[in-house]
């Protein structure tokens, strides 16, 4: 990699959207070089924001964590595919019950927006990352579904990247329902169009001067790909070299943590 060219591509960058999880923290770790970088990009006058597709949490919950962790952030700096999911169905002017699978982390954000939660009849069965779901969870939405509910989920990642292994995340759930159903879901989250208009709204840029870094493949970088931002892939979390060589998803860089990113700004050529 030509080093000077690195250094004036990131350098023309004002904006950076960071996944979360795998990228700035793995559980209740923070990776390495996280609070430096971030404290480099404050100094030179660049904004970011935290873009996550784990809809387990609650803003509030969010930026206790990061706090906890030693990255005083917040909330507006915070965007999740469940804030994506409520503002699309908010959208559609179309009902606003909604059976919920998810955490009542997602539960406050769609009632922050006056969407209701019940149990029977709903206009919309939405799937998050349910780390509650139970078999009669999962029956009650495949019946609403074949009773012709739409169906949505906030994101499409398989897994969770966590300190003890992968977990079983909102792709995998979806999969299932629709293996029961035949019926797909709308899906939000990141690689959607949605949410890179909802960050890029947020943030206040374009995706010409925007970048967006993450440790997984088929969401960040598809992303930032298919929207023209510039794509920084960071293996820290589910993304390791085997796997990018094996893809056909193509970062415009490669760093194996956000201390290796920082350490190729400060590098003098």
């Amino acid at each position: 990699m030509d080093n000077k060219l690195l250094k004036r591509t990131l350098a023309e960058l004002e904006y950076f959207i960071f996944d979360l999880d795998g990228t700035i923290y793995l559980g209740d770790r923070l990776l390495p070089g996280v609070k430096e970088f971030l404290q480099f990009l404050k100094e030179q006058g660049k904004k970011f924001l935290f873009l996550t597709n784990n809809s387990s949490k609650s803003i509030n919950e969010y930026v206790e964590k990061l706090k906890g962790l030693g990255v005083d952030i917040e909330p507006a700096n915070i965007l999740i595919s469940s804030q994506v999911t409520a503002d699309y169905i908010k959208s559609l002017n179309n009902g606003k019950r909604i059976f919920l699978l998810g955490t009542k982390g997602f539960r406050k954000e769609l009632e922050k927006r006056n969407l209701k939660m019940v149990e029977t009849d709903p206009d919309y069965v939405v799937l998050g990352f349910d780390t509650g779901v139970t078999y009669e969870k999962l029956m009650k939405a495949c019946l609403f579904i074949h009773r012709g509910v739409k169906f949505i989920a906030s994101h499409p990642d398989k897994i969770c990247p966590s300190e003890i292994g992968p977990l079983i995340d909102c792709g995998s759930l979806s999969a299932a329902i629709t293996a029961a159903t035949g019926v797909k879901p709308k899906v939000l989250g990141k690689p959607y169009k949605e949410t890179v208009e909802a960050a890029l709204k947020r943030l206040g840029g374009k995706a010409g001067n925007t970048a967006i870094v993450g440790d997984r493949l088929y969401t960040d970088i598809k992303m930032g790909k298919d929207f023209g931002l510039t794509t920084i892939l960071v293996l820290t979390g589910e993304t390791g070299e085997e796997t990018l060589k094996e893809s056909n998803f193509k970062p415009d860089f490669v760093f194996y943590s956000l201390a290796d990113l920082k350490q190729c700004f400060l590098k003098k050529h």
